[in-house]
């Protein structure tokens, strides 16, 4: 029986061979482990039609023995890029096939100086593969959803006038830690008050009052693979009436995009699903990012769910759904389950409760 690193490895050399390549190397942490199970900062692999070779410097090299399976070992010392390109050289690779998205040009001025053979960019070799999940990954990521659901609703009661955003962010994380998880997905995203209306705000020194908003965004890596939710509160009040409009809105908008997620259709379609309800509601200039994006190895990879998004869903995609309405210095709302795209419909991950609740 083939693994699981061999059937992604045979995929490749499928893919180089539809498209005229003979090796293909990458430097990318989370496709290097996808392709070959290694967790780490720093490394590289070659696939050609007969050799699978992992790169890596002497932090590394124990751990890769442990990891890596079905690929020679090496360990390199000196520039990654430049032993790439020798590695490549040595081999009689004629052209050689990477990922353009995740390279930069002073990278490709490197790689470049050890091979003068061909570079072919195939941005979607790999994350054309990682975008269908296989059971064993959604099983993962529902673990690290399950984790950051428990750790959230276990810290949500130590909101206290006068906590800090920062302080509670810190004490969500530390709950990962503490129930298993080895990192956030992503910095957390705790805001209070009118600071809710910033979609992507970090944390600060806002102290929590009565009557605030509070909007938390935040997922953990379990097992390498992430997960993502947000919910909004408010806090020891029973929150104004324009407030209770706009997550009305937004709650709808955004049951109403999750219904809407099943194998065949575009992102762009589901994301109009939410975007024409908040629209109708008066608040489409309010809702300025898009709906979803893929989460597996990372926290925001493909597919998207957006306006342009012309990837068409298929079963096994985990992707979040996540609607909002800002209000510039008054607040927001944001809404965030993780599902899983079925043939018929999709299975949602998140758990938590989604109706508006006092904190």
């Amino acid at each position: 029986m083939t693994t699981s690193t061999e059937q992604r490895v045979l995929r490749v050399r499928e893919c180089l061979e539809a498209e005229g390549c003979d090796a293909f190397f990458s430097l990318s942490p989370p496709a290097n482990a996808y392709l070959t199970g290694f967790h780490g900062s720093t490394s590289a692999l070659i696939i050609t039609a007969s050799n699978t070779l992992f790169l890596c410097d002497f932090r590394y090299t124990e751990q890769a023995r442990q990891q890596v399976a079905g690929f020679e070992v090496e360990e390199v010392s000196g520039t990654m890029e430049s032993r790439v390109g020798e590695r490549l050289k040595a081999l009689g690779v004629e052209a050689a096939g990477f990922d353009p998205g995740v390279l930069s040009i002073a990278q490709m001025e490197l790689l470049e100086a050890g091979f003068q053979g061909t570079f072919k960019a195939l941005p979607d070799l790999v994350a054309g593969l990682r975008m269908i999940k296989s059971a064993e990954e959604i099983q993962k990521i529902r673990r690290a959803s399950q984790l950051a659901e428990s750790a959230l609703a276990e810290v949500l009661p130590e909101l206290k006038e006068g906590m800090l955003e920062r302080e509670f962010a810190a004490l969500l994380e530390y709950e990962f830690k503490r129930r298993g998880a080895e990192k956030p997905s992503f910095d957390s995203i705790v805001l209070f008050g009118a600071r809710s209306s910033l979609p992507h705000g970090k944390p600060g020194d806002k102290p929590l009052e009565r009557g605030d908003i509070v909007l938390i965004d935040c997922g953990c890596q379990a097992e390498g693979y992430c997960s993502d939710l947000t919910r909004t509160y408010i806090y020891g009040t029973i929150p104004p009436t324009w407030f209770k409009d706009i997550y009305s809105v937004t709650l709808t908008a955004q049951v109403a995009a999750v219904e809407a997620v099943r194998a065949g259709m575009a992102g762009r379609d589901v994301d109009a699903v939410a975007r024409d309800i908040i629209r109708e509601a008066g608040h489409g200039e309010h809702f300025g990012h898009g709906l979803g994006h893929g989460v597996g190895l990372e926290v925001h990879e493909s597919p998207r769910l957006n306006m342009q998004a012309e990837t068409v869903l298929e079963a096994g995609m985990v992707v979040t759904v996540e609607p909002g309405i800002y209000l510039p210095g008054r607040g927001g709302v944001r809404i965030e389950d993780l599902v899983v795209v079925t043939e018929t419909g999709c299975e949602v991950l998140t758990r938590l409760p989604k109706e508006l609740e006092q904190v």
